[in-house]
């Protein structure tokens, strides 16, 4: 796979939480870091995703917010 996004982080699903239409997707990435990802239902699917499946988490934004308190 190539892909021109450079935010590309490798992990494991934790967690399928299956919606009406969408699902969130919780990544555990080889760090022990968590990340989320809103997906549609059809997505988890073709993809074959479930607990344990090796993932890239592939970020790709033109903007990044920064915020404190």
């Amino acid at each position: 796979m190539k892909i021109s996004a450079r935010n590309q982080i490798k992990g494991k699903v934790e967690k399928v939480i299956m919606g009406a239409v969408n699902a969130e997707v919780v990544i555990r990435t080889n760090g022990g870091e968590e990340l989320v990802s809103i997906v549609t239902k059809e997505s988890v699917e073709s993809l074959g995703l479930k607990e344990g499946k090796e993932v890239y988490a592939v970020i790709k934004a033109s903007n990044v917010m920064v915020a404190i308190d």
